[in-house]
C-alpha cells in the first residue's frame, strides 16, 4: 500500500484545498493551549476583544502559521489523506463516518 500511495496522482482540489483543509485541523489540535488562551480572551472581553487580545491572536497566529509553513507537517498530512482516500477506494466508507461506526456494540 506504501508503494501505491507514492505513485497517486492528486487532484488541484485535493492538493490546494482538502490537505490545507487536513493541516488546519491538526494544527489547531497542536495549538490547542493557544486556540483556549484565545478563546477564553474573547469571551472576557466581549467588545473590545479585538483590542484586549492582541498578544493571544498574535501567539495563536504564530502557532498556526508555525505549522501551516512546515513541509514536512504537509507531507505528514499528505500521506494520511492518500491512505483516507485509498481505504475509501477500498471500503467505500469515509474515514469519520467508519470512525463513528466502529465503537457500536450490541
Amino acid at each position: 500500500m506504501e508503494a501505491r500511495a507514492e505513485e497517486i496522482k492528486l487532484r488541484h482540489v485535493e492538493t490546494d484545498v482538502l490537505i490545507p483543509k487536513m493541516m488546519r485541523e491538526k494544527a489547531k489540535e497542536l495549538c490547542a493551549e493557544k486556540v483556549e488562551a484565545f478563546n477564553h480572551c474573547c469571551k472576557e472581553s466581549g467588545f473590545f476583544m479585538v483590542f484586549k487580545c492582541r498578544e493571544e491572536n498574535a501567539a495563536l497566529k504564530d502557532c498556526l502559521t508555525l505549522h501551516y509553513n512546515d513541509t514536512a507537517f504537509y507531507e505528514e498530512c499528505k500521506k494520511e489523506y492518500i491512505q483516507e482516500k485509498l481505504e475509501f477506494e477500498r471500503t467505500g466508507i469515509r474515514t469519520k463516518k467508519r470512525e463513528q461506526k466502529l465503537p457500536t456494540s450490541m
